[in-house]
């Protein structure tokens, strides 16, 4: 690779996803991560990925090898970092602090950093920069390379000109940015979703439903109606005058934990932490998690490309 367009930082599920956006996007991509054989996995799994819009007929197989051939791996930082440096490491702000420090130090004035941390605040990660007026928050979602959208999170100190190039950027490769107006925990979409999560826990904690029932509601009701339209637009839809009894009735009856349910952090201390051990609310040990996994992949891919020609 003669010159890189950008680097990501970490090559786990969200830096490689991360990277096979940019990569199909146009972009010269390095991939970074000091581990001792995790590229060469990324790499597959980035090429089993691409092999699925291959299968599908979204994309030729001399596309596939071309976006191969934009990225390149790296067990060390290169000597000439790019303009736009996006963190993937894991969710721990220690590490992902000690990573911006080392960076921050061998790069130029121009270069912006973007961590794409789910929910550690921005302005906590951009403590430890001399410049954080660079740094900027950009939330992925998993699976990277189909799930479109991009949370794009401004610190106290970020300044116009990052927040303007990397929005930008992001909208080059074909992903769609969001500007939150500013840093809370969680940003928007993680507080959404974990407030459902939430709700989820304890209906299952108190014996309401099982996890395979609830799951079967959510599908096939409300969550069906979500590709088309969100919370605002189903009210709007629905009626605010319906939403507002509603809410008068219900809201007192909803959980309010502030800590994670007793059911959750069960089956956490038993190691069952879901797909990655075998065993979660479900059993994934009978070798159907792959064959899961490209069903999803198939099934967000259809519903995006139905989502698309609607606009």
């Amino acid at each position: 690779m003669t010159s890189m367009d950008v680097l990501v930082v970490g090559s786990g599920t969200m830096g490689r996803g991360i990277a096979h956006c940019f990569a199909r996007g146009g972009f010269m991509t390095g991939l970074y991560d000091p581990v001792p054989g995790v590229l060469k996995t990324a790499l597959e799994y980035i090429a089993e990925d691409l092999q699925l819009f291959v299968d599908l007929g979204r994309m030729t197989r001399d596309r596939k090898n071309a976006i191969l051939g934009m990225i390149e791996t790296m067990n060390d930082l290169p000597d000439e970092i790019p303009e736009i440096v996006i963190e993937a490491a894991p969710e721990d702000i220690r590490i992902k602090q000690e990573l911006f420090r080392n960076l921050e130090g061998l790069t130029g004035e121009k270069t912006l950093f973007c961590t794409n941390t789910s929910a550690i605040s921005i302005d906590e990660l951009a403590g430890c920069l001399k410049h954080p007026e660079r740094f900027v928050g950009t939330h992925f979602w998993n699976p990277a390379h189909l799930v479109p959208l991009v949370e794009v999170i401004p610190g106290s100190a970020s300044s116009g000109r990052a927040i303007d190039r990397v929005v930008a950027v992001i909208g080059q490769i074909g992903q769609r940015p969001v500007r939150i107006n500013r840093d809370i925990p969680g940003f928007v979409g993680n507080r959404l979703q974990h407030a459902l999560q939430r709700e989820a826990l304890a209906l299952v904690e108190d014996g309401v439903v099982s996890p395979g029932d609830l799951d079967e509601i959510v599908r096939y009701s409300f969550g069906l109606r979500m590709p088309l339209m969100g919370p605002f637009e189903r009210a709007d839809l629905g009626g605010l005058d319906v939403t507002l009894r509603v809410h008068d009735y219900l809201l007192p009856y909803l959980d309010r934990r502030t800590e994670p349910a007793g059911i959750l952090r069960e089956l956490v201390d038993k190691g069952r932490f879901g797909l990655k051990t075998g065993m979660g609310f479900f059993s994934w040990e009978d070798g159907n998690a792959k064959k899961r996994t490209r069903d999803r992949d198939v099934a967000l891919l259809r519903i995006l490309e139905i989502m698309t020609a609607k606009e």
